[in-house]
């Protein structure tokens, strides 16, 4: 249908939407559209459009099966999937099985009826196209960016997802995930297969950064996987093993004129194509736009070699999103590449030069335009802030085009070639920027100083105006810029010195024609080829003509009834006179009108003339008119753009013999309808060179050139496009909502995707019901123009009351009642009739006594309870002090009302402002009040208000702002708050209280109440700090026993350290206690009667045995008490040695449970010795008797205090009496090097067991694998010589027969030498020298220290 044509730009950030078929027919998905593309070596052209998705497309992809080359298939943001023909540009079918937005497609190469499709969700879909059958698989829940099937097996599908992993998935066992491949760090954006099986082409070469082994092994069977992400790198996967073989890291490639920082991680899309036939060669694309061939077998860091140096300007300018390769007949291998900057690229492989270019446009083409100079030279303005000069004359290059975009920073709404200048292009743009590019120089745009408010929507360049043209040099051609912008006004800019500011031609228009009344917003302006005259269209409908350059109105045409789109004169090279006259006219309501203006030209009249009725009127189209054209082949043919989405061309019909200028019957004849675009028409234009070819762009992104010959219809479709348009928003509601929020373009493609921001597509308020459906989406001229229509989202807000409501109401009355008030109103200002009183409701017009009656018969408020409109009344009146006592007494104050009292006087104000606090406290904004009471220095009743109403927070808050901080009332605060939050429970809080008034016993009293462990804990510190002694200890005791009780050991002594004056109490509890086994005293008096019944048969042996087991089984557990207990019960003299029967055992095992029975006994006794004077000086409070605690224990924590303190408190400096006992049993070095033994290979085995804990916490990610190593290495080392010098284990006897604990009898021996006579040298020295030997622990260390010095 059309010959050449820009196309839309291809979606942005999709993986793959775009492929080629081996004939060389390229798809694109851009916008909701597939354009298909005819590639070949030396150039394109776009053969037509798969148009049906109701969304972007994600995805497109050629079956590559003989015989099936022409079907593809296509992904949407809408979920769908869809085939076509695109031999007949016809859907097959569709299927809907994602649920949510669809990612990526591909058709697999292997089996022509595979189909697999990934979504946002992470479901893949397999779809089988002969017979319709899915499959669906979930692998990840995660975000597909893209998948590939293998061009060697059916079932292997690659899977790319956002997070940098890839999933290889079997699709004929399920989806089961082969391999998971790990290695990138961020957006898996490409994939691609290698074209050859097999992964021993790579064999020869290492990865980079890891050893060559990661290499699979030759001759194993897979296939090479490549991979781009957006971490910069490219890497190559052996799928046999499931990991990475090479990674490819991508180049900082210096671009001229700028420098590239490796640290600032720049936007990137990185695709990967691995080409047919070359499988050590891989292409990707790079930061700005280059692509890259990598040689995969060459050593060393650059790898890679560019495309395009030949010569400067082939690369793309921003990165690149897909690419697709063909190889043709003659056996070319063609690469197509789509980027960022909206340009197609071919390349061809073998000499990595650039063969062509296809333009694409990413927004709405608003305007187009042929140069009066230059032939052939189209300016496009489009939506993507950018301006292209295209070329359309270029034998080289069809697409020849440039782009223009510095300075624009908008959408380009109007373009206007220099009628002289060649090369000047004036532009205008969305946000009212005006300015004068000049093509052929590289030069930024000159931009006019004046801005418009709104978007501009028509440039003309035309003669100048006064002032403008007080200035101008005589017989100097000189041409003034205008423009014609959204607010309704047309400035006059010099453009020589943009610059100066723009004049508004309106103050003209007013002086010439002396206008009193406002001139309608101007909405279009179109000089007369030759000068004379200007042509304005109104928002009214008007379209006035004046003449140049004082701009008398000549005549004013009143035939449309909507907003003026579009003028256009005639040219003036026509062989016919009167066609120079001839204007065309396009509004809103669908008709074009042509107005002879020859004779009102030629003669002008005195005074303006109004025409009714048209020359000749074009109907057909079934919306508005946007843009229209004159052939300047032809005499009176028209070429007009229209929102039914066709452009029409009429003629005149053939003229009758008998008058060569008058028309047959009043309309135009219709020539041809174009029906090309998707969507409605913004702009079109005539070849200066064909008088067959037309040029139209519009809603759908495209620029199109249509030959009038070959066009099928004649005249435009019956509503017909009208109807598709309402059926497609019915459908799609989700896509209206959208439209409406964005005031964006409907159906048109998010920022993100292709391009055009969707911001800057304006809404526009419709002329009537049919506009209000996808043209509202639009930018056009209504846009702006008709802002002051009520938005009709707010129309369905409820309305304000009215403060006037009888004038409101006889405002809406019948229409001949209002047209009287006017002939009253109009009586009373001419003093024709006076004002009798009676039309009250006209007071608002009348004047000020005239309001003051309107004001007391709207008396109404007072009876329906709107007091506020009341007092708003009597405040327009004047009567503030009324107004305030009336708001006062019924309870409406406000803190408008309150701001403006002090007009009133300061008294007024300050009761107001009481008056103000009492309502504020009914309505219980008790916050707001207080504020209101400190304005009238009234801070101690806005304390009390605070306070009365338990806002304590607020109250302290403000004293402590306000008052000094030993102010009574802060402390009553303090303990009125406490008292509140302890009733509540809240105890911390209310201790904070307490602690702020000082009072730090009630502090600690109120945590303990919570009376759990931590409570207490932190009562006692609290008391402690405080000064409060005798309640930190009776607190800390309580928290002892708790804990205690709960053998939670280490938190009691913590608990305890802190209070000195329990050092007593803290050396005879912290034991870990046993609970009292009843088993454990039943198996004691077993071996009791065992042991009676070897005496009463006199097996002396037994019966030792016996004994000693029935003191081990309560000395074992820790019952030591009991263990003494029955010690005394058993031999009361001390020894069981001196039984009534003589003991005789000659047995070894007999003897040493004798020794050991003897020497526990003894160690009972020096005990009982020990603690006969300490038991005198325990603290009574401890309530817990010495002799519960563990000896052994009780002399280790001992020795980790003072010496003077041991002495103190568990030794007193009492003489004792003798020893009526041996004691030397208690010394048995054998037993002590027994017992040293044992105890370093503890030591050892719990070190060991801490390195162990200590490594799998690292292994874990809990700990610094290499925390603490340094001190626990040495700390082994010394132990493990210290444990190889020990004596091996002594004999089975000490073993089974242990004594106690040798070191610590030597410490309570030596403890008792210092208060007793009674022990013998002997025994001292025996006792240091056992303590010098084996006395190697810490604590005994210390508590040896003086005894050894």
């Amino acid at each position: 249908m059309h010959d050449r044509s820009l196309p839309a730009s291809p979606n942005w950030y999709c993986s793959r939407c775009s492929d080629v078929t081996g004939g060389g027919l390229l798809g694109v998905g851009a916008k909701n559209i597939i354009y298909l593309i005819d590639v070949s070596a030396s150039t394109c052209r776009v053969t037509g459009e798969l148009v049906g998705h109701k969304d972007l497309v994600s995805g497109f992809s050629f079956c590559q099966h003989e015989g099936q080359s022409h079907i593809c298939v296509s992904s949407s943001s809408d979920g769908s999937i869809r085939f076509w023909d695109s031999d007949t540009k016809a859907l097959i079918k569709e299927h809907a099985a994602h649920q949510v937005s669809t990612t990526s497609v591909h058709w697999s190469p292997v089996d022509k009826n595979l189909v697999v499709s990934g979504d946002e969700k992470g479901v893949v879909i397999c779809h089988w196209y002969h017979t319709g059958d899915t499959s669906r698989f979930f692998p990840e829940p995660r975000t597909i960016f893209c998948l590939t099937c293998s061009p060697h097996t059916w079932t292997s599908v690659a899977v790319g997802y956002k997070d940098g992993m890839i999933v290889l998935v079997d699709v004929s066992k399920k989806g089961e995930v082969t391999h998971r491949l790990r290695g990138h760090d961020d957006e898996i954006h490409s994939l691609a297969w290698s074209p050859v099986v097999g992964e021993d082409g790579l064999s020869s070469r290492a990865e980079d950064g890891e050893a060559s082994n990661e290499v699979s092994a030759v001759g194993e069977q897979g296939c090479f996987l490549a991979s781009g992400s957006k971490d910069q790198t490219v890497r190559i996967w052996s799928t046999a093993k499931g990991r990475s073989v090479m990674t490819l890291k991508l180049p900082y490639l210096k671009k001229r004129g700028s420098v590239v920082d490796p640290g600032i991680k720049e936007r990137l899309w990185l695709s990967v194509l691995w080409p047919k036939g070359r499988p050590t060669q891989l292409v990707s694309s790079c930061f700005s736009g280059e692509l890259m061939m990598w040689d995969l077998t060459r050593s060393g860091k650059q790898r890679w070699t560019l495309l395009g140096t030949s010569s400067e300007g082939q690369n793309h300018s921003r990165i690149v999103f897909n690419m697709s390769v063909v190889k043709l007949q003659d056996g070319r291998e063609l690469l197509i590449s789509t980027s960022m900057d909206r340009e197609i690229k071919c390349w061809d492989l073998a000499s990595l030069d650039c063969c062509w270019t296809l333009p694409t446009l990413g927004g709405f083409v608003y305007a187009l335009t042929f140069s009066p100079v230059g032939a052939g030279c189209l300016a496009i303005g489009v939506g993507d802030n950018m301006i292209r000069v295209w070329n359309t004359l270029s034998t080289q290059n069809q697409y020849d085009t440039r782009f223009f975009w510095q300075g624009i920073k908008s959408k380009v709404t109007a373009l206007a070639w220099h009628p002289a200048k060649e090369g000047s292009l004036a532009f205008g743009t969305d946000d009212g920027k005006v300015g004068i590019y000049e093509v052929f120089s590289n030069k930024p745009p000159h931009i006019s100083s004046s801005y418009h408010r709104k978007t501009v929507y028509t440039l003309a360049w035309g003669p100048p105006v006064p002032p403008m043209s007080f200035g101008a040099v005589g017989g100097k051609l000189y041409y003034s810029l205008y423009s014609c912008a959204g607010e309704g006004t047309i400035l006059q800019h010099d453009p020589s010195k943009l610059s100066g500011e723009a004049s508004d031609i309106d103050k003209l228009i007013r002086d010439t024609n002396d206008i009193k009344h406002k001139l309608s917003p101007h909405t279009d302006l179109s000089w007369k080829p030759d000068g004379k005259v200007v042509a304005i269209g109104n928002e009214d409908g008007c379209i006035d003509v004046y003449q140049a350059p004082s701009l008398k109105l000549l005549c004013s045409l009143q035939q449309h009834h909507k907003i003026i789109n579009t003028l256009r004169w005639h040219h003036s090279h026509s062989s016919v006179p009167e066609h120079h006259g001839l204007l065309a006219s396009g509004s809103s309501n669908a008709a074009v009108y042509v107005h002879d203006l020859h004779s009102v030209i030629e003669n002008p009249p005195e005074n303006p003339v109004v025409l009714t009725e048209p020359y000749r009127r074009l109907c057909g189209h079934t919306s508005k008119i946007t843009s229209m054209a004159w052939s300047p082949h032809h005499d009176a043919r028209l070429v007009t753009a229209s929102y039914d989405g066709t452009a029409q061309v009429s003629t005149r019909p053939e003229p009758c013999l008998c008058n060569s200028f008058i028309f047959e019957g009043f309309g135009l004849i219709a020539v041809c309808n174009y029906r090309g675009h998707v969507g409605y028409l913004l702009c079109v234009d005539w070849s200066p060179v064909d008088p067959d070819v037309i040029w139209s762009g519009g809603k759908d992104f495209t620029v199109q050139e249509w030959r009038v010959s070959k066009q099928e219809f004649t005249n435009p479709p019956k509503g017909k496009k009208m109807v598709e348009l309402r059926e497609k928003m019915k459908t799609n509601p989700k896509q209206k909502r959208k439209n409406k929020k964005a005031s964006g373009a409907g159906g048109a493609a998010p920022s993100e995707m292709n391009g055009e921001p969707a911001s800057g597509e304006k809404a526009e308020a419709g002329q009537s019901g049919e506009e209000e459906l996808d043209e509202a989406a639009c930018i056009f001229k209504t846009v702006s123009i008709c802002m002051n229509v009520p938005d009709t989202n707010l129309l369905k807000k409820k309305k304000p009351r009215s403060m006037l409501p009888i004038s409101t109401s006889m405002d809406h009355r019948p229409k001949e009642d209002l047209l009287q008030d006017c002939i009253t109103l109009a009586s009373v200002k001419h003093n024709s009739m006076t004002d009798s009183g009676e039309h009250i409701h006209l007071g608002l017009f009348s004047d000020r006594q005239a309001l003051h009656r309107m004001f007391e018969a709207e008396g109404g408020h007072m009876e329906a309870g709107h007091y506020d409109s009341v007092v708003y009344l009597q405040l327009w009146t004047g009567d503030l002090e009324g107004a305030l006592q009336l708001a006062t007494e019924k309870g409406e104050l406000s803190d408008h009302l309150l701001t403006i009292a002090p007009m009133a006087g300061f008294e007024v104000w300050k009761r107001t402002v009481e008056a103000f606090v009492k309502q504020l406290c009914l309505q219980e904004q008790y916050l707001k009040a207080a504020s209101h009471l400190l304005s009238v220095n009234k801070l101690y009743e806005a304390i009390d208000l605070l306070q009365s109403h338990r806002l304590y927070r607020e109250a302290i808050a403000l004293v402590k702002a306000r008052l000094p901080a030993d102010d009574p009332i802060l402390k009553e605060l303090y303990t009125g708050w406490a008292a509140v939050l302890e009733k509540d429970g809240h105890f911390s809080a209310a201790a904070k209280c307490y602690l702020a008034a000082g009072t730090s016993f009630d502090a600690a009293k109120v945590i303990a109440r919570k009376n759990d462990t931590s409570s207490l804990m932190t009562a006692a510190t609290l008391a402690r700090i405080s000064g409060e002694v005798t309640l930190a200890q009776s607190l800390a005791m309580r928290c002892t026993k708790d804990l205690a009780a709960a053998q939670d050991w280490v938190q009691a002594q913590e608990a305890l350290s802190s209070q000195k004056n329990l050092l007593v109490t803290f050396s005879v509890l912290f034991v870990p206690r046993v609970a009292f086994n009843p088993q454990v005293l039943l198996h004691s008096s077993l071996h009791l009667t065992r042991s009676v019944l070897s005496w009463l048969l006199e097996d002396d042996g037994q019966l030792i045995k016996e004994l000693w087991q029935a003191v081990a089984w309560l000395r074992d557990p820790g019952h030591f008490c009991v263990s003494a207990e029955l010690c005394r019960l058993l031999f009361p003299d001390g020894t069981c040695l001196k039984h009534p029967k003589t003991l005789h055992h000659t047995e070894e095992a007999a003897k040493a449970a004798a020794d050991s029975l003897q020497a526990f006994v003894l160690y009972h006794r020096l005990y009982e010795l020990w603690w006969s004077n300490s038991a005198d000086n325990t603290d009574p409070q401890n309530g817990l008797a010495a002799a519960d605690s563990c000896p052994a224990d009780e002399v280790e924590d001992k020795a980790n205090e003072d010496i003077s303190e041991v002495e103190e408190k568990v030794c007193p400096p009492l003489r004792l009496g003798n020893l009526d006992f041996d004691a030397s049993l208690l010394l048995s070095e054998p037993h002590a090097a027994c017992q040293a033994t044992q105890r370093s290979v503890t030591e050892v085995q719990e070190r060991l067991a801490a390195m162990v804990l200590q490594h799998s916490r690292a292994q874990g990610g809990q700990l610094d694998p290499g925390e603490e190593q340094a001190d626990v290495a040495p700390q082994i080392s010394s132990t493990d010589a210290q444990s190889s010098a020990l004596p091996c284990l002594s004999s089975v006897s000490c073993q089974m027969y242990p004594h106690p604990d040798v070191v610590e009898c030597c410490l309570v021996l030596l403890h008792l030498s210092k208060s007793s006579l009674s022990v013998s040298e002997r025994l001292q020295e025996d006792a240091k020298a056992l303590l010098r030997k084996y006395g190697s622990g810490p604590s005994t260390l210390r508590a040896s220290q003086r005894f050894l010095t």
